[in-house]
């Protein structure tokens, strides 16, 4: 199977040192593959991710995966493809040097009309701002978009920052990096971002208190 290389840690910001200082590689974990695995990038297209590079669902050769699950066909056609490769739900891209980066996973892209939006690349410029401590995107429904992405906010203390101002520098670096269709919709502020032990993102729990809470769309 792909084995983890290195897992990086969430890009927080120390609220006493302020602006984190991000390199080529922040956005993704580095992956390694086993000897015996071969990987490859499906054609469906992702979109470009902050480092300019294509990003892609990935599969692994038909010698690295099972035959399916047992007794049920639905299951293992959704997880095997026409030649049985196995995928994995990664969206991934490989960088210059031959590294495999995951960037996020195919069932947590948010679809705003008709588009698919990373999450991971909005929390990426969410926290090249220096007055957000840590931020997370979840999906939220929208009658005419489907979904749209709103964005849960750590900011430093005594910022005065509002949501106004961070969909607008979103926008701003979404123009510059990303896609324009690719903007935060929805602001809210919490104290903390519930993460996993591994520090991953608990969006569930994000996506049920947006949704219990009645946020208003700004």
């Amino acid at each position: 199977m792909i084995q983890v290389k290195k897992r990086r840690k969430p890009r927080q910001k120390s609220r006493r040192k302020g602006k984190a200082k991000a390199s080529r590689r922040d956005l993704g974990e580095l992956i390694q593959c086993h000897s015996e695995v071969t990987t490859k990038a499906l054609q469906e297209w992702v979109g470009e991710n902050v480092t300019g590079r294509s990003s892609k669902p990935v599969t692994i050769a038909p010698n690295a995966s099972d035959e399916g699950y047992v007794r049920d066909e639905k299951a293992t056609a959704e997880i095997l493809d026409s030649e049985g490769w196995l995928k994995t739900g990664d969206i991934c891209y490989f960088d210059s040097e031959g590294f495999l980066y995951v960037v996020d996973r195919l069932k947590e892209l948010i679809k705003y009309k008709a588009y698919q939006v990373p999450p991971a690349e909005l929390e990426h410029l969410l926290h090249s701002h220096p007055e957000i401590v840590d931020a997370a995107v979840v999906p939220y429904p929208d009658e005419e978009a489907g979904q749209i992405p709103m964005a849960y906010v750590v900011k430093n203390p005594g910022s005065n920052i509002t949501e106004a101002q961070i969909m607008d520098f979103i926008a701003e670096q979404a123009r510059k990096t990303v896609a324009p269709y690719q903007k935060i919709r929805r602001v809210a502020f919490i104290t903390s971002i519930t993460r996993t032990p591994a520090g991953k993102i608990l969006r569930r729990k994000l996506i049920n208190h947006s949704l219990s809470h009645g946020l208003s769309k700004l």
